[in-house]
């Protein structure tokens, strides 16, 4: 869509810094540098990098970005305001902010009284000249300064009075940007709207539009001393409330123009608010401009790329960029889609560049069955007598505890399979494990050994290996075996292991589906095994995991034999998962 540029909302993207606090997280220096570019060529206009000072990493983030600027955004320095009866210039604080060398600056400062008096254990009027000198002396060194009222919507609600006292101290100092900040995100989007309401009436804030583009918001006052009129309001939210979002939606509805928020909503407790929701909801639903089109739909690339370098598994279920966030599973929804996407989508899934899915179920019917084919390149039709047996022994396995939906390049084995071109690349003689539980250490240790023998191209194949587990020996005893013949598979290797009881109620004897995920290092996909011995559910879901593998590498026939009628159709790369 072509978004009206009177229209801007300036996204203020705080992953590596909020979103760094989220437990479990942790980001090197390179990790750091990494999703800074990535958010730099997604068109985000304020990447907020850090607390120069506050530890050794992020001073060397600022130093390294001086050295190899952004190409779009603005880097933006984190720090409080500085301490109780201290002069500004006198802080040492400050003077690590100051050698970022950022043009802009964040400082947040207290907005409740109670944190004051409490949390700073200070006077109320020492807290506002904190804030004023604060600002006063970085817009002195040039530096153009965001303010953050932390506590914002906690401290109005306790007390409008002095809360609106601590704003109003940052505008007359020179601060370009007010940030509303929900910081234990336990406010709702109706009182946001109308504590922004308030905030508006009382300051005059956001009376004047800025002008559009990234690098220039608004012009500071010549004199540095002089306070200048505010432009703009922002707003900051966390999602304890799982409101986030909703909330920052509600603030822009009433007027605010900056939105702060993170990739995935990464951040501490709850989180914060999701970017990779804000944005599409504000530009594709609200018409705001946030990024331009052709940023937009690296969304989600992005959203995943970042995922994978901060070491967390994506949400599959995210709005917008999840891998279900355009899965149709139903026989109803997946026949309707195919007719007109819209009668079960809200969007088109490539404006944020995902992707339609057809799911593959006990649930599924003959529609489901023909959109899964057409994905990996099979033609069928439904007077196709092949649909109904690919039809009837999906739900038999499922009904014995496989998953499908959950490992679709097994079931496109299953339908190469029914459609006659399947080509195992060796036959299975046998497999044994060993394991052997090592005592006497302060955790015991399980050492296991696997031996296996097939048959590859007519070759008798008999090898051993060694693992941590039975089945990290059984994998390693396989791709022995195998390399030599299929060199790809030294670049395999297993990306996830997922081990699922089927019938708690039988105890030892009860059925176990296990999901393994592989990789080639550019791609990934699924694939099962289902077995009441959980080492044979294992080797199935690996065997078949190498198998496809070796299908993405093309180092195995499409059809098997000749004259099938389809298998010239079929010379296609397979789609990965």
């Amino acid at each position: 869509m072509t978004l009206q540029a009177s229209k801007p909302i300036w996204i203020y993207d705080t992953t590596l810094r909020d979103g760094s606090q989220r437990e479990g997280l942790s980001l090197s220096l390179e990790d750091k540098l990494q999703i800074a570019r990535q958010l730099d060529q997604l068109g985000i206009p304020f990447i907020e990098g850090g607390w120069p000072g506050a530890n050794p990493k992020d001073v060397q983030f600022f130093w390294r970005l001086q050295e190899e600027p952004l190409t779009q955004a603005q880097v933006v320095a984190f720090c409080s305001t500085r301490r109780p009866h201290k002069a500004a210039a006198d802080d040492p604080m400050l003077q690590a902010i100051l050698a970022a060398g950022t043009r802009w600056v964040t400082i947040f400062g207290k907005s409740w009284d109670l944190h004051v008096t409490e949390g700073l254990n200070t006077s109320l009027e020492e807290n506002l000249a904190m804030i004023r000198d604060t600002i006063e002396y970085l817009r002195s060194q040039g530096r153009r300064v965001i303010y953050d009222a932390e506590h914002w919507f906690d401290g109005y609600k306790q007390n409008p009075e002095y809360a609106l006292g601590t704003l109003i101290a940052a505008r007359d100092a020179g601060a370009e940007w007010l940030v509303l900040c929900d910081t234990n995100g336990g406010t709702l989007p109706h009182e946001v709207s109308q504590i922004v309401q308030d905030v508006i009436e009382a300051t005059g804030v956001g009376s004047r539009e800025l002008e559009v583009g990234s690098g220039e918001q608004s012009t500071p006052s010549p004199i540095p001393h002089t306070p200048c009129s505010v432009l703009q309001l922002g707003i900051h939210t966390h999602n304890d409330s799982e409101t986030a979002v909703a909330n920052a939606l509600a603030g822009v509805q009433e007027g605010v123009r900056m939105v702060q928020g993170t990739i995935n909503g990464y951040g501490e407790r709850c989180g914060n608010a999701n970017l990779c929701s804000l944005i599409p909801n504000l530009q594709l639903k609200l018409g705001y401009q946030c990024i331009q089109d052709d940023q937009l739909v690296n969304l989600t690339q992005v959203s995943r790329f970042i995922s994978e370098v901060v070491n967390l598994a994506p949400d599959d279920h995210a709005p917008f960029v999840g891998r279900s966030a355009f899965a149709h599973k139903g026989g109803i929804h997946v026949s309707a889609v195919e007719r007109n996407p819209l009668t079960y989508e809200h969007i088109e899934p490539d404006l944020v560049g995902n992707r339609r899915r057809i799911v593959i179920s006990d649930q599924s019917g003959l529609s489901n069955v023909l959109a899964k084919a057409r994905s990996f390149g099979h033609e069928l039709h439904k007077q196709d007598p092949t649909c109904g047996q690919i039809l009837g022994r999906l739900k038999e396995l499922e009904s014995e505890g496989y998953q499908f939906e959950a490992a679709e390049a097994s079931f496109d084995l299953l339908m190469r399979e029914a459609l006659g071109y399947r080509q195992q690349p060796f036959e299975l003689k046998g497999f044994q494990v060993h394991c052997n539980m090592l005592q006497g250490m302060s955790i015991p240790y399980s050492n296991a050994l696997a031996t296996i023998k097939v048959v590859v191209k007519g070759e008798d194949i008999l090898e051993a290996a060694e693992g941590n587990g039975p089945v990290s020996a059984l994998d390693a005893a396989l791709r022995k075996a195998l390399v030599k013949f299929y060199p790809e598979i030294a670049a395999f290797g297993l990306t996830d292991y997922k081990v699922r009881i089927l019938d708690g109620g039988a105890g030892t004897s009860a059925k176990t589906r296990v999901l393994v995920e592989s990789s080639n290092g550019k791609q990934r996909w699924t694939t099962v095994g289902v077995s009441t011995n959980i080492l044979e559910a294992s080797y199935q879901a690996v065997v078949e995991g190498i198998e496809y593998g070796l299908l993405l590498q093309s180092s195995l026939p499409w059809e098997q034999g000749e004259g099938t009628g389809r298998a010239e159709q079929q010379k296609q790369t397979p789609q990965a998962i």
